[in-house]
């Protein structure tokens, strides 16, 4: 895969479970410290959130997010092959469990991402792309 545009639609949307609420306030804090960074800059920029969506859960790009919006983006199989990768690491943590792991096939190399750890989150500017809402109340 490559920087090719994804023909994307709801139904790409990569969803995921988890036992409970307290651990999608982990999910969204983790998802805020790993993205694109410039280092040079101490710049990050968070590449995924999670989504709730009518009593399911969904890591997606902040691309996908502009394609639920109805704006207009750019988003490439390099954007879905990232949010990928931070799902597999989120559920190789035991944070999250990806409910169809075919649509997470396609990963990049974890080179491609930047982690920050909690300890260091201080000294980094984070620039999110997109601001999610508050999150409704959690039902299992």
């Amino acid at each position: 895969m490559n920087d090719d545009i994804f023909d994307w639609t709801i139904q790409d949307m990569l969803e995921v479970t988890f036992e409970e609420y307290d651990t999608f306030l982990k999910i969204k804090e983790t998802l805020t410290r790993i993205g694109v960074a410039s280092r040079k800059e101490q710049i990050l920029y968070p590449s995924c959130h999670i989504l709730h969506k009518k009593g399911r859960y969904y890591i997606v790009s902040f691309k996908e997010l502009f394609c639920l919006d109805g704006k207009a983006t750019n988003l490439t199989w390099n954007d879905i092959e990232r949010r990928n990768t931070i799902a597999k690491l989120l559920q190789d943590w035991g944070m999250l469990t990806i409910v169809d792991t075919d649509k997470a096939e396609h990963r990049c190399p974890v080179s491609q991402i930047k982690i920050i750890p909690y300890k260091d989150k201080p000294n980094w500017k984070i620039i999110p792309k997109y601001t999610l809402g508050t999150p409704p109340a959690y039902k299992q």
